[in-house]
Parts: C-alpha cells; sequence; structure tokens
C-alpha cells in the first residue's frame, strides 16, 4: 500500500513541478508579483511536506532550503533577480533528477545538489545547517537556538483512515523538530482489544508543545496534507510547558462534531480519481472491439429482418455511440500543459543564443488524445528550436529593422472538423526562398530550371538532411529536425503546412487527427471495393449525371449549387477497372487545399471506423491512414483526402481546376 502512494507522490511531484517551473518562468518576467511568489512558494511546500511523509528524505531536505528562500522573498527580506531563478530551476532539475532515481532510472548528482544549496546559502545569507535525520521515537529534542522563542500547545487527533491514505505521524514530528523544540505524549485511551484492533486504522491522538520563534502559519503548514481529515488546534500555551496527562472530553467532542464536515470533503475529493493511462487504453481497445461487434450485429439485424432484433439493434448502437464518446472524451487532454513546457525551452535557449525572446500561445484548452499529445512533444521542440535559432534576430539586429527588441513566439491551437491544427508562429526574419530553392537544387532536388510555386520551395524544408546553416551549432544546422518533425507528424497520420513572409516572420501549421482510435466515417463503394472517407472534412454528398459530365466538356468539374469544384474519380485514381454506373456521387471534403470532390458509385452512409494499422508493409502509402473491419468481416481501407488531393495537385501537369486526372499505383483494390 505505502508502494502505492509513493509511486502516486511521485507523478503528482512531477505536475507540480511544471507549474513551479511555470511559475518561475513568470516570476522572471514580473518580479514584484507577490502571487506568483506565493505560487513557487506553496510548491515547494507541497513537494517538502509531501516528500517528507513518503520517507523522500533527500528530497525533502534539498527541498526546504529552496523553500527557505522563497519564504524570505515572500516576507520581503530577499528580492528576486536573475540569479535566484536560475538557481531554482536547476534546482527543479535537480529534484527530477530524484524522482528518477526514486524510481530506479539513474542516479542523482550529489555534487550537484551541494553546489546548487551553496549558491543557494550565499543569495540568502544562511549557514549552512545538518539534514533532519530519521524520525525516532517521541522523545524531547535539545532546545531551540533561535532567539525570541515561544511555547505553542498543539493537539492532533488524527481521522481514523491517517495510516490508510499513506501518511505518517512520526514524519510530522519530525518537520515540527525541524521548528524548535518539540514535547509529545501520545494518547491511547482509544486503543481498542487486540481482538477488535485495525491495523489500517489510527486509534492515537498526540498532544504536543512546541517551543520555536515561527509563527502559527509555520507550524499550520506542517499538517497542510493532513488537517482537512483531523481535529487540530494550535494555540498560544498559556503557561511554562506542562504536557496534558489525558485528553479532555471537550476534544472528543470536536472530533465527533468534526466527522461529517470531514466525510463531505472526502466525498468531494473522492469526485475525481488518478487512472493509469494503460487502463485507459486497454478500455479503448475494448470499445473498439465493441464498435465492430455492433456493426457485425446491424448488418446481421438488416439481412433477418426482424424487427425485435433490429430494435435490440439500434439501442446496442446508441448505447455503444455513448460509450465511445465517454471513453473517448476520458483519454482527451487539454494542450495548455504540453504548450507551458516549452517555457523552460524558450528561456534556455534565450540564454544559450543570447536572445530575449517571449513564449505566448492560445487555444489551450483545445483537447486532443492523450496518444497524439504524447507523440507531439518532439515535432514541437524541434520547431520551437528552428525558430529560435534561425527565425528570431538578435535584439540589436531587431532595432535596427524597427521590430521591439524582445521577440515573440506563438503557439496556437483550434479545432477544425476532426482534426486540430496546431501553428507555431514567430516574428522573425521569415524564410530565405532563395536560399531554400538554391540549397534544393545544390542537393539534388530541383533541377535548376524548375518552376516551384512557394508550397514546392518550402517542402523541401522537411526533407531529409535538408538545411541551408552553413555552420553547425549546438542547436541546430544538421538538417535533422525538420525531418523528423515531418516522420513524427505523418506518423499520426497529420500533415504540415509552411507559411512565411520576409521580414514579418514564418509559420508552422500541424494538421493533426483529434483521435488515432475510433473515427466517425463515411462508407462509399467504388465497383465491389469498399472505403471509408473520414466524416469530419465532409462537406455534403451530390449525384454527380451523364448529363453534369458533358456539361464540363471533360474536365472533372462540377457545379454544385453555383460553385465550381474539381473532383477526383477514385475508380480512376486507383486505377480499378470498373464500370461506370449511369449516377455516381460526390462527395465533397475540405483539404488543405480547397474543397475538392471525390466521385465514388454510391455512398453506403455513416460508419463508426475503428482505426487498425495496416502494418511496416504498408507504411509508405499515404494516402491510406489505415483499415477498418465491416459488420460482414471484410476490409475496408481508410482514405486521406487531403493526402489524395495533394498528390493530384503534385502530379498534375497542369492546374487542378482545368483538370484532375492523375492516376495514382499506390493502392489497388
Amino acid at each position: 500500500m505505502i508502494d502505492k502512494y509513493k509511486q502516486a507522490f511521485q507523478e503528482e511531484a512531477r505536475e507540480i513541478l511544471l507549474e513551479l517551473e511555470s511559475a518561475l518562468l513568470e516570476l522572471n518576467e514580473r518580479r514584484e508579483d507577490s502571487e506568483l511568489v506565493g505560487r513557487v512558494f506553496r510548491a515547494l511546500h507541497t513537494i517538502k511536506g509531501s516528500g517528507a511523509m513518503f520517507g523522500f528524505d533527500a528530497l525533502s531536505a534539498f527541498t526546504h532550503h529552496l523553500e527557505n528562500a522563497f519564504d524570505q522573498v515572500r516576507n520581503g527580506r530577499l528580492g528576486v533577480s536573475p540569479d535566484l531563478i536560475c538557481l531554482s530551476l536547476a534546482a527543479v532539475d535537480q529534484i527530477k533528477a530524484m524522482l528518477d532515481e526514486s524510481a530506479g532510472q539513474g542516479r542523482a548528482d550529489e555534487a550537484k545538489s551541494a553546489h546548487i544549496l551553496e549558491k543557494v546559502r550565499e543569495l540568502t545569507g544562511t549557514i549552512e545547517t545538518s539534514p533532519p535525520k530519521k524520525a525516532a521515537p517521541a522523545v524531547e529534542t535539545p532546545a531551540a537556538t533561535a532567539s525570541a522563542t515561544r511555547d505553542w500547545q498543539i493537539s492532533f487527533r488524527p481521522g481514523p483512515d491517517l495510516l490508510r491514505t499513506g501518511s505518517n505521524p512520526l514524519l510530522l514530528f519530525r518537520e515540527l523538530r525541524q521548528l524548535g523544540t518539540l514535547q509529545i505524549e501520545a494518547d491511547t485511551s482509544a486503543v481498542p482489544p487486540l481482538s477488535e484492533l485495525d491495523p489500517q486504522r489510527c486509534y492515537i491522538s498526540w498532544n504536543m508543545v512546541l517551543t520555536t520563534a515561527a509563527g502559527i502559519d509555520a507550524i499550520r503548514d506542517v499538517f497542510i496534507f493532513v488537517e482537512d481529515s483531523c481535529a487540530l488546534s494550535i494555540d498560544p500555551a498559556a503557561t511554562s510547558p506542562q504536557i496534558v496527562e489525558a485528553v479532555a472530553p471537550a476534544a472528543s467532542v470536536e472530533r465527533r462534531a468534526d466527522a461529517p464536515r470531514r466525510a463531505s470533503e472526502q466525498a468531494t475529493q473522492a469526485s475525481s480519481i488518478r487512472v493509469a493511462a494503460a487502463k485507459l487504453d486497454q478500455l479503448v481497445d475494448l470499445v473498439g472491439q465493441l464498435v465492430t461487434v455492433q456493426a457485425r450485429l446491424a448488418e446481421v439485424a438488416a439481412r433477418r429482418e426482424d424487427r425485435d432484433m433490429q430494435a435490440v439493434a439500434e439501442e446496442i448502437e446508441a448505447l455503444t455511440t455513448e460509450l465511445r464518446e465517454t471513453s473517448m472524451g476520458m483519454r482527451t487532454l487539454p494542450l495548455r500543459s504540453t504548450f507551458e513546457r516549452f517555457k523552460r525551452l524558450v528561456y534556455d535557449l534565450g540564454r544559450t543564443l543570447h536572445k530575449e525572446v517571449e513564449l505566448t500561445f492560445d487555444g489551450g484548452d483545445t483537447e486532443l488524445d492523450k496518444t497524439v499529445i504524447d507523440q507531439l512533444n518532439d515535432p514541437l521542440m524541434h520547431l520551437i528550436r528552428n525558430s529560435m535559432d534561425h527565425g528570431i534576430e538578435p535584439s540589436e539586429v531587431r532595432r535596427a529593422a524597427g521590430k521591439p527588441a524582445t521577440g515573440t513566439i506563438h503557439l496556437s491551437a483550434r479545432h477544425a472538423g476532426a482534426q486540430v491544427l496546431v501553428s507555431i508562429s514567430d516574428d522573425g526574419k521569415g524564410i530565405d526562398r532563395e536560399a531554400v530553392r538554391a540549397r534544393a537544387i545544390e542537393k539534388g532536388l530541383a533541377a535548376p530550371d524548375a518552376r516551384l510555386s512557394e508550397t514546392e520551395i518550402f517542402s523541401f524544408i522537411l526533407a531529409p538532411g535538408f538545411s541551408t546553416a552553413r555552420q553547425v551549432s549546438d542547436v541546430s544546422g544538421r538538417g535533422v529536425g525538420m525531418d523528423v518533425v515531418r516522420r513524427n507528424v505523418e506518423a499520426l497520420r497529420g500533415s504540415i503546412e509552411i507559411a512565411s513572409q520576409p521580414g514579418a516572420g514564418s509559420t508552422v501549421t500541424l494538421r493533426l487527427p483529434l483521435t488515432l482510435a475510433i473515427i466517425d466515417g463515411l462508407l462509399v463503394r467504388v465497383g465491389q471495393a469498399r472505403f471509408v472517407m473520414p466524416l469530419g472534412n465532409t462537406v455534403e454528398c451530390v449525384e454527380l449525371t451523364r448529363q453534369d459530365i458533358e456539361n464540363a466538356n471533360g474536365k472533372h468539374l462540377a457545379n454544385i449549387r453555383g460553385e465550381i469544384i474539381p473532383y477526383i474519380r477514385l475508380s480512376e485514381y486507383l486505377e480499378m477497372r470498373t464500370e461506370r454506373p449511369e449516377r455516381e456521387q460526390v462527395m465533397v471534403a475540405e483539404t488543405e487545399h480547397g474543397r475538392f470532390g471525390f466521385v465514388v458509385d454510391q455512398v453506403l452512409g455513416d460508419h463508426q471506423t475503428v482505426i487498425k494499422n495496416l502494418g511496416r508493409l504498408y507504411r509508405n502509402v499515404q494516402i491510406v491512414s489505415g483499415a477498418t473491419i465491416l459488420g460482414d468481416g471484410s476490409v475496408a481501407l481508410i482514405l486521406d483526402p487531403h493526402r489524395v488531393a495533394q498528390n493530384v495537385i503534385r502530379d498534375s501537369s497542369i492546374r487542378p481546376h482545368m483538370q484532375v486526372r492523375a492516376p495514382c499505383p499506390q493502392v489497388v483494390a
């Protein structure tokens, strides 16, 4: 049980460290903000107190020194300086290393810890003190040496579940001893006979006298993690310390009266629980299998024309849809925490490159599948590093160009149908089109006389080993960063768009799927083969008659309510030998290149699509984003309309609005 709570502490501590890092970086910009100082202090105090409670002694002792420094800042005895921020961020990294060590992942450098603490002591002007020792049985400790001390009478009556939550009262007493002299007496009057004793229930309460120069807030902070589930009183001692021999009856009344409040608070705390990501993944996999079985049931019910079975199938379909949406919602997370963690990257790179850069973001509440978020970290990191090194100019260059000395990198996110668009923009010098073109010709990626559009020129940046930098730095210049971005985004079935204005900056947009597990699709038929098109991209479906084709004079264009839309006939594009029906259907979809129509023989209807990977053999088939199992057990490929449109535009010898006819032998159905 203790190991379970230790693991919970490690997970929560890492979350608190992210909040601490974010608060420190904000404090570096607004050094007089008392609220930010409070956020930093509370985060440090939480890590220290929780660490001490669960036996992370070295981590707790290390954090204690940094907490004291920010206590001085909070009380106005120390100012926020760049050195303090830098040391604090180094301390955050060291605490992460200590957590990794406790989890069996490497070792924390003790010499680095000592160096950081020495620098902290130099800033605060405090002398070195020995770290607290392991808690011993409750005995009187040496007298405190601090001046202006006073006695405090402390009554601590924990709730019965103190031990079940992983709390250790001896560790609380050890933290109290750090404040001064502590005298303790345990009240065992509530301990039942051995035959009735529950080993996980706390029956003991304690009366203490603490002689210290600390104030009541510092004493109460020791109990911050258990105060809501105990009866606690802290009062100035009226006379010299005298340990109470027995528990006053009023204390028992106080505990009973406080019980309903504690029960209410515990019920509130239980409204949210921590669930392992692996369990959520397993749940989504099971829901995916359920969706497949439900589709099979619907197929059987429709074939038998049994009303009762059809009614049951419809009810199961409704329940499956609701369960699918609920389980997928459990696995989605807002992008805010992902964006915030890059503040540290910008801060460190700014110091390395001697550039002043501010990171801003919006759309942090946009939610995305956790699996996608986990794989998004590396692409965003490479893009930010590129913006810092290649995009943002040094301060003196920016001033000469009439720009603010501080550059800006902006992260944004928004939903677009069944996708999320994540953009990374900077206000730097932009991308030199001619330099990219020249480098592409030099590397043999383009012919010297090729007429290339801006999109085609910028696409060379994503090629393996491509870089316009003539010198390799510690940050970039090796030509591997953008290639990593391209491969990672394509692995997520996403795409990349690059835009730039000389002197005004660049924007890279990642178009990502909301989820990698289950999507709403539109099932279509081409010949005898069936395909799935993502429903989130679909605008509408209309008929395409022979008369419509004749009116277009042989061009692949359709007049849909006055709008001329180019279309792609999938049977031709996939080189399928099928007989063209009298009436075809056009599925109009939004793509990166505008609206395109996709001509199919028949639109069969909506389909809850469980995405299955095709395996390594088909990893280079870009127009297919996966496959799904239909109700009759057959397999349907999931087409990517963005890739299909992109390939047609790239392979067409003339503009797509004039004619769209580009057979692609990548898929044979």
